[in-house]
């Protein structure tokens, strides 16, 4: 009973989903890495000089105070003198992060899905430059085909480029 146990499990984990599936976790956390960095350390520090020197990371609002008694300048302060704080600084930082993740989710798959239409625009040009149905089976046949290799059914000529009279050839 293990055997079978362990057997349908080594099928399950080597099956293209959830190895793939292991591949996009360990990425997305990587790109997490990137994106709190790029929060942290590029992004709100240009929004703080922008909105005048603010550190949202420090922006918090006490709610109970600690020993010793507040007012505290930094956030750290105020968790080291043990007061109850409502941090909406670290917040919005997860906001923004999560926006910045979500956008580059958005382009990823956008262009994966545009690449999709085009792979699937220039399939179908390429099958239907190459095959037509056969008029008796209706199965996929070659254009220059005689005869239908799945009902063997003899097929009409197919027209050929139309010749006006005035372009007949004249034959002495």
């Amino acid at each position: 009973m293990a055997s079978k146990f362990l057997k349908e499990f080594r099928e399950f984990a080597v099956k293209g989903n959830v190895i793939d599936m292991a591949v996009g976790i360990i990425v997305g956390g990587a790109f997490t890495l990137i994106v709190n960095s790029l929060v942290n350390n590029v992004m709100n520090p240009l929004l703080g000089l922008l909105i005048g020197g603010v550190d949202f990371s420090n922006l918090f609002l006490v709610l109970k105070q600690g020993d010793p008694e507040g007012p505290y300048t930094t956030l750290q302060m105020a968790q080291e003198a043990g007061a109850v704080t409502l941090d909406y600084g670290v917040f919005l930082n997860s906001i923004i992060s999560f926006v910045i993740v979500s956008f580059a989710i958005f382009l990823l798959i956008r262009t994966i899905n545009r690449l999709r239409r085009e792979k699937v625009v220039e399939e179908s040009i390429e099958e239907a430059a190459t095959e037509k149905p056969c008029p008796f089976c209706l199965m996929s046949i070659p254009l220059e085909a005689k005869r239908c290799g799945h009902c063997t059914s003899q097929l009409p000529a197919a027209p050929g480029p139309e010749i006006r009279a005035e372009e007949t050839p004249v034959t002495p």
